[in-house]
């Protein structure tokens, strides 16, 4: 019974990857939606989506292999729970040109957030990368994504 955390930056594949793992059979679960995270407001007044922290506890203690995806600021609270955090990384060019074909999120089409993309490259994925126990480049085939992804439950 292993649990698995798929991390990185907007337009590594997370979900994608999620996605194909879910056809071959595996439970999966993205995070990033009101069941599993939530908007809370920091002492500077700012807002950050987080995880609930008794949702994804409840998730985590559950038998069974489970691939998790995410990215957010509280994770790190939660890396006990997982066999394996695994970062997705690939060149910025490549995270741009991704979000802008993709059609089911609109996040990174605005000038504004497409900034803030390449600002969390910058100081959010060298903090994901210390966490990390597997780094994949996500650039190369989905497939080949997706199968080393799946081989960390074996």
């Amino acid at each position: 019974m292993r649990k698995v955390l798929i991390t990185g930056m907007s337009g590594t594949g997370k979900s994608t990857v999620l996605d194909v793992l879910a056809k071959r059979g595996h439970r999966v679960v993205d995070t990033d939606t009101d069941e599993w995270s939530e908007w809370v407001t920091l002492p500077d007044g700012s807002t950050d989506w987080v995880w609930r922290a008794d949702a994804m506890k409840d998730l985590l203690d559950q038998p069974g292999n489970l691939f998790v995806a995410g990215c957010k600021s509280n994770q790190v609270d939660f890396y006990d729970k997982f066999d394996h955090i695994v970062l997705l990384s690939a060149p910025a060019e490549v995270l741009l040109a991704r979000i802008a074909q993709r059609t089911d999120n609109p996040y990174g089409k605005k000038p504004d957030e497409r900034a803030e993309i390449l600002s969390y490259l910058a100081e959010v994925e060298p903090l994901l990368r210390e966490g990390a126990t597997v780094q994949i480049d996500a650039s190369q085939p989905l497939q080949v994504v997706a199968d080393r992804v799946e081989q960390l439950i074996s």
